[in-house]
């Protein structure tokens, strides 16, 4: 899907069809044009400044889980979890 932004005749970005259907939702949602909301959307995106100092996110920062899980242990395989997400 292209979309055009203000003042940018020549550019057009391509979302991907499940991006723009969130963002057209979005805007529904908030009564707002595309062409209001998208031009505020990337404005927050690089106004956010990275967190922290700028490591990446790892298994040894996460809380661990505790109690039980909904899936059992020994189904918790990447092929498995992919399975999963696919359904």
């Amino acid at each position: 899907m292209r979309i055009s932004l203000p003042g940018c005749d020549a550019h057009h970005p391509e979302l991907p069809d499940p991006l723009f259907a969130r963002l057209k939702a979005r805007a529904s949602t908030e009564l707002l044009t595309l062409k209001h909301l998208l031009p505020s959307y990337v404005e927050q995106g690089l106004s956010d400044t990275p967190s922290g100092d700028g490591s990446k996110r790892s298994a040894h920062t996460l809380p661990p889980l505790e109690g039980p899980l909904a899936i059992e242990r020994e189904h918790l395989s990447n092929t498995e979890l992919f399975d999963l997400f696919a359904a």
